[in-house]
């Protein structure tokens, strides 16, 4: 017997123990390598904490907290200094979604600060003149792709409703980073130094490299007063000085700079409102899992990733086993194609996310699994017989985003993602602050042989994420845990993993962000490139899959319930950390 009939055997004599045959379960014995990652320490606290992309957030908003400050508060204040000191991830440039929590009324509410579209613009917009998709940077370089940015209008509904202290409160350690300036980091300085675009726009090049031209070395003190001005008008004036008036006239003429320009317009910018929407919830294993609505697609391809696993019980598997990985993986594959098929901007839509989260249509796409042999390519489903599918999309989303969780002293929590898209977003800079390229995660091909495609451009339109800032809540109704990470549609996979991570195998918060990487978003399984990875990747080749070996640098920030108290813990990939009270 060849060893992949054996695999194949064992697997399938495992599957029919853990699942068809669940009380004569067992689970075999299987020493794992451990992960490629040392955790970061986690930080227990009693009354309020919180967890960020960056030291100088994680202060900010902690300051905020002490001083009597909503979640919201801390959040804003920390999502302002990650401004400063992680352009290159996210800014007032750009967009966000926060998911909140209100203890005292238990009501979940969603704030959607994405990014709209120019009302000049149409279908076509990232196609050439031979009717051919762009190259992605192409499209991302110039002003093509900028769209409203909505994180500070964001910011400001969502403190007019969940706010405690002041407005210009919040603005004050930004602004004393962005004037006083911080030493470059190592992340910052390597992410200068590899773009091949930054450069290009006097602005930009001024900033971020030295008189030589050469990238700001590790230490160095960057300074943006500019950016300090901005904030301070913001701060003074409310946000109707970034979207009307001089400041939204600079954006609108950078935008429309040659080479590459966008079509915005002011009108564009006085218009944009953030939305409040209900938030998109679902049940793991008695657990509540909680999030973002379209146009993001995080929280729906979350929700049927876990839909899908629910039927297994992974509870009883060794947590770095291949056959668990394999299981994730293959969920993750049913999960995406539909994603990839059905979601975009709300209105454009065909179907509602909960009909593809129903349990008899999860339940009929979880018999597409295997227990012995990837799926390879999982074929998008239909919940609605008769509906017809819309045509195949082509977007790319990159990695440049941050993400917080905060729990304060009331028991408020909240998780936010933020982003400009690309790292440093458009290559173009407005008083010291980056443009985002968020209208790159359309689809550049609007449509095919069946028809147009939900994720389209068109004018005024959100363009499809995958941002997935997630609150889990228990089976009394508690709030068990706040997570959310960037890393562009790998975020679905690490949001769900983190979930599965602690509901199923009760991982601790500094476990459970070192893990090594391993799903698919229905092409390749990609698995982090570290020794557990390695190995974790011949393992699931037995199973048919094509693994992929990548650098998966995600930045998780979770906090989950810890006795009468909180613990959690920052990705040990990036530069985060937690600190509270």
């Amino acid at each position: 017997m060849s060893l992949l009939t054996r695999m194949r055997s064992i697997a399938a004599l495992f599957f029919a123990c853990a699942v068809l045959v669940p009380a004569f379960a067992q689970v075999p014995a299987q020493p794992e390598p451990a992960t490629g990652f040392a955790p970061t320490p986690s930080v227990f606290a009693r009354e309020a904490i919180a967890v960020t992309a960056n030291p100088h957030a994680t202060d900010a908003a902690l300051a905020m907290l002490r001083g009597g400050g909503s979640a919201v508060d801390a959040a804003i204040a920390a999502v302002l200094v990650l401004n400063v000191v992680e352009p290159q991830s996210s800014g007032i440039g750009g967009g966000g979604f926060l998911v909140a929590y209100e203890a005292a009324s238990g009501r979940v509410t969603a704030w959607d600060g994405r990014e709209t579209a120019p009302a000049a613009i149409d279908e076509t917009l990232f196609l050439a003149a031979d009717g051919v998709p762009m190259g992605f940077h192409d499209a991302v370089v110039g002003g093509r792709a900028v769209g409203v940015p909505g994180l500070l209008r964001m910011l400001a509904q969502a403190h007019s409703r969940h706010g405690k202290l002041s407005w210009p409160r919040l603005f004050e350690p930004a602004i004393a980073l962005a004037e006083g300036g911080f030493p470059v980091s190592p992340r910052l300085h390597a992410l200068i130094a590899r773009d091949r675009f930054l450069a290009s726009d006097p602005l930009a090049r001024a900033l971020f490299f030295d008189a030589d031209g050469r990238p700001l070395t590790i230490g160095a003190t960057l300074r943006n007063p500019e950016l300090a001005a901005v904030l301070r008008e913001v701060a003074d004036r409310g946000v109707d000085a970034f979207y009307r008036g001089a400041i939204a006239r600079d954006i609108v003429a950078a935008v429309a700079a040659e080479p590459n320009p966008g079509m915005l317009a002011t009108k564009d910018l006085a218009g944009y409102r953030a939305v409040e929407r209900e938030p998109l919830c679902g049940a793991y294993r008695g657990h509540r899992v909680c999030g973002m609505p379209p146009p993001s697609s995080g929280a729906g391809t979350v929700l049927a990733l876990l839909g899908v696993l629910e039927r297994f019980r992974l509870g009883e598997l060794d947590p770095d086993s291949a056959f668990a990985a394999h299981l994730f993986s293959e969920a993750g594959r049913l999960a995406f194609a539909d994603r990839d098929a059905w979601y975009g901007d709300p209105a454009a839509m065909p179907i509602e996310p909960a009909q593809l989260l129903t349990p008899d249509y999860l339940h009929r796409r979880a018999t597409a699994l295997s227990p012995v042999r990837s799926l390879g390519r999982a074929e998008a489903g239909n919940p609605l017989p008769g509906r017809a599918q819309p045509g195949a999309a082509l977007a790319i989303e990159r990695a440049a985003t941050t993400h917080l969780s905060i729990v304060d002293a009331e028991g408020n929590a909240l998780a936010l993602t933020a982003s400009i898209e690309d790292a440093f977003g458009s290559r173009r800079m407005v008083r010291g602050f980056l443009l985002n390229n968020q209208l790159t995660d359309f689809s550049f091909r609007p449509a095919d042989a069946r028809g147009l495609h939900p994720n389209r451009p068109g004018p005024n339109k959100r363009p499809r994420s995958s941002m997935a800032p997630t609150l889990v809540f228990d089976a009394e109704g508690r709030l068990a845990a706040v997570t959310g990470s960037p890393g562009g549609s790998q975020i679905i996979n690490y949001v769900a993993a983190s979930i599965v991570a602690r509901v199923d195998w009760n991982m601790a918060p500094d476990e459970l962000v070192a893990r090594t990487h391993a799903g698919s978003r229905n092409g390749p399984t990609e698995i982090e490139d570290t020794p557990a990875g390695r190995a974790l990747a011949e393992r699931l080749a037995l199973f048919g899959h094509e693994p992929v070996l990548r650098d998966l640098t995600s930045g998780l920030a979770v906090i989950v319930r810890d006795g009468e108290g909180w613990r959690g813990a920052a990705d040990p990939r990036r530069e985060g950390s937690a600190a509270g009270y």
